[in-house]
């Protein structure tokens, strides 16, 4: 399953989806943006599938919107999924970031719509759209504040410079750095780490996460609830507590 702008490969429990445009620096376009969509529509639905990995080609992550492509009239837009087909509606799995190179731009706000970040030591961040007399509106201006101290999110959206990976590792926003060109090695780790409980629990425990920045004190607990019950009434549920009791590995069943 690809297209030639968006590889997909599936690996054990991990589908890695590659941006594949490294002569354009993996630049977003609209084929890259539907590509995304369209895959992460059918490996939302794959039971083998429990998380993802999110890279790109040719040693550099993505650098952001394809501005010739832009001046032509083809966005790189997917309605109802944003920006990369994923910034508006990121999917339900837990998605990790492999960055190498550049994360810039458009590509720097699908690496924050990632859940967890592993970077190479010599990729670089940054939003330059004011520099180009452009806003970044596929999320960056919006999640970055909520991820890292409100005055280093302002420098780094108003300046429109780069900042290193070691410095993103610093303030907490990426996860794991890497040595050159193993990024992809570091997120494909982590992510079949991840990959190995629960799918239930997964999906449950990322929702609770994402969705609770927005709930009241009064009603935590009780949305929680609503989303974390049929997990605890799950088969997954007897089969984890039987294999901790037996000592054996757990099978998953997603049910």
């Amino acid at each position: 399953m690809s297209a030639d702008e968006v590889l997909v490969e599936v690996d054990g429990a991990v589908a890695v989806l590659t941006i594949n445009r490294p002569k354009a620096r993996n630049a977003v376009n609209g084929a890259v943006a539907r590509g995304i969509a369209a895959a992460l529509d059918e490996l939302e639905e794959r039971s083998d599938v429990a998380a993802y990995v999110l890279t790109g080609a040719g040693g550099t992550f993505c650098a952001g919107m394809d501005l010739k492509g832009f001046l032509t009239g083809d966005f790189p837009v997917v309605e109802g999924r944003g920006f990369g087909g994923i910034t508006e509606a990121p999917p339900r799995k837990p998605l990790v970031a492999a960055v190498e190179g550049y994360a810039l731009a458009g590509g720097f706000e699908l690496a924050l719509s990632c859940d967890v970040i592993v970077a190479s030591a010599e990729s670089t961040f940054g939003l330059p759209e004011p520099r180009r007399g452009l806003v970044a509106g596929a999320g960056g201006i919006m999640r970055l504040p909520r991820r890292i101290p409100y005055h280093v999110a302002m420098e780094i959206a108003l300046t429109g410079a780069h900042y290193p990976a070691a410095r993103l590792y610093e303030l907490g926003l990426v996860n794991r750095i890497t040595p050159a060109g193993e990024a992809l090695t570091g997120a494909l780790e982590l992510a079949r780490t991840i990959a190995a409980n629960a799918p239930l629990a997964l999906l449950a425990t990322k929702r609770v996460i994402v969705e609770s920045q927005d709930w009241a004190v009064g009603e935590m607990f009780e949305k929680q609830r609503d989303i974390i019950n049929p997990v605890f009434g799950s088969k997954d549920a007897m089969e984890g507590a039987a294999a901790f009791a037996e000592k054996h590995a757990p099978q998953w069943k997603g049910e």
